[in-house]
């Protein structure tokens, strides 16, 4: 039942505890109501865990700022795996890439590294998901995406998709940063023109 119905259905009844409670429930709605976005730009994308490192966004006191590096990081698998892995383990925190995620990062990747370049500005099946310099991605929330305490769930879009695709982050509560949990926005997408046989 929506908000609204809870409303008419409260007034009906003659019940101000439950007339009362819909409101408070409108209230808190419009409330949520806000989407959030952020934009980041780097001049260059890092190649090893010290440049990540070096990055402003590396103090991960956003969740913002760590989904952001979470495709950085997935970038450098298409030239060096151990490497991406590596940045991902940093993301990780007190956690690191478990052997089930880095296959399924290999699976998901392999004869398809351009799923997570298709993430920044610029990038489309036409010009094979090359993204304009500097690289810039956007991060955007719902009004669903910190409802649980200490966790998150963030959206980045690709070029290559409709919708939205998610990453998963915690928080830490000792230090108040957020660490990458889960990486959901590899499913496939549209091939690059030059690799589409109907194209």
């Amino acid at each position: 039942m929506g908000i609204f119905d809870s409303l008419r259905r409260a007034a009906e009844s003659g019940l101000k505890k439950e007339a009362s409670k819909a409101v408070n429930d409108a209230v808190k709605s419009v409330g949520k109501g806000r989407n959030h976005s952020e934009t980041f730009t780097f001049p260059n994308l890092p190649t090893t865990v010290a440049e990540l490192q070096a990055l402003p966004e590396a103090s991960l006191d956003s969740a913002f700022k760590t989904t952001a590096l979470t495709l950085v990081a997935l970038c450098r698998y298409e030239h060096n795996p151990d490497e991406s892995i590596a940045m991902l383990n940093f993301l990780k925190g007190p956690a690191e890439v478990s052997t089930y995620e880095k296959q399924f990062i290999r699976e998901r990747m392999t004869g398809k590294m351009y799923k997570a370049r298709s993430f920044f500005a610029g990038a489309t099946p036409q010009n094979g998901y090359v993204p304009t310099t500097p690289y810039t991605i956007t991060v955007s929330e719902t009004p669903y995406s910190f409802d649980e305490e200490n966790w998150a769930t963030l959206y980045v879009t690709s070029g290559g998709a409709d919708n939205p695709r998610q990453i998963k982050l915690r928080r830490k509560a000792s230090t108040g940063q957020w660490f990458l949990n889960d990486i959901q926005c590899l499913s496939d997408i549209r091939v690059p023109v030059e690799e589409d046989p109907w194209a």
